[in-house]
């Protein structure tokens, strides 16, 4: 089956500055204050997909190989440190934070869902998010994708792609004027890079 995707919204910061990340402008300095840096990208490629397309009604899938990785570090250390995790660290998950910001900071209210890709297969989490479009259920799916650079204290824990990258598109089972059609299997085996070189 044929969809349609919209242009995709994309971060990835410059090589020389691998945790960086956007100023989100169109936010008060008081909701961007404490947000990681994965955070800051989903909400700024979620505002920009939504911007450009003029489409704020889709329901959103937010897909993610490690989710907030920085405030998984600071759990587990105060696990570690305190033998306890308290409440208001464990109340922002480590996979949720990031869509929910997005909503947010969007005005978006059709709900959202999070994946977590098994083995990092970033396809099948695409299928799963994709099939109440390719079902008909749904008109229109935003998918946003993002992971965030790993800090130094995972030592060789860390993966070799350790590159922070984020980027959301519309996916639509309706042709519309300017969008991409591709079948969902010529996205088959592809890294998060490559599916994104795929879209634009």
């Amino acid at each position: 089956m044929i969809l349609y995707f919209s242009k995709p919204e994309f971060y990835i910061p410059d090589p020389s500055q691998p945790e960086s990340s956007p100023k989100l402008e169109f936010t008060t300095p008081l909701f961007r204050r404490r947000l990681s840096q994965l955070t800051k990208m989903i909400v700024q490629v979620v505002h920009d997909v939504t911007e450009t397309t003029g489409i704020k009604n889709a329901k959103q899938v937010f897909i993610s190989k490690r989710g907030d990785i920085g405030r998984e570090f600071s759990i587990n250390e105060q696990l570690i440190n305190d033998e306890e995790i308290l409440p208001a660290g464990f109340s922002l998950s480590v996979f949720n934070t990031p869509i929910a910001q997005a909503t947010l900071a969007c005005s978006l209210k059709s709900g959202y869902s999070v994946i977590f890709p098994s083995k990092g297969n970033l396809y099948q989490a695409l299928q799963a998010a994709l099939a109440p479009v390719i079902c008909k259920d749904e008109k229109e799916m935003l998918i946003a994708y993002g992971d965030e650079y790993i800090q130094e204290e995972y030592g060789s824990l860390r993966p070799e792609d350790n590159r922070a990258m984020a980027f959301a598109v519309i996916a639509s089972s309706e042709k519309k004027e300017g969008w991409k059609p591709l079948e969902l299997k010529e996205l088959k085996a592809l890294s998060p890079e490559e599916i994104l070189e795929k879209l634009k």
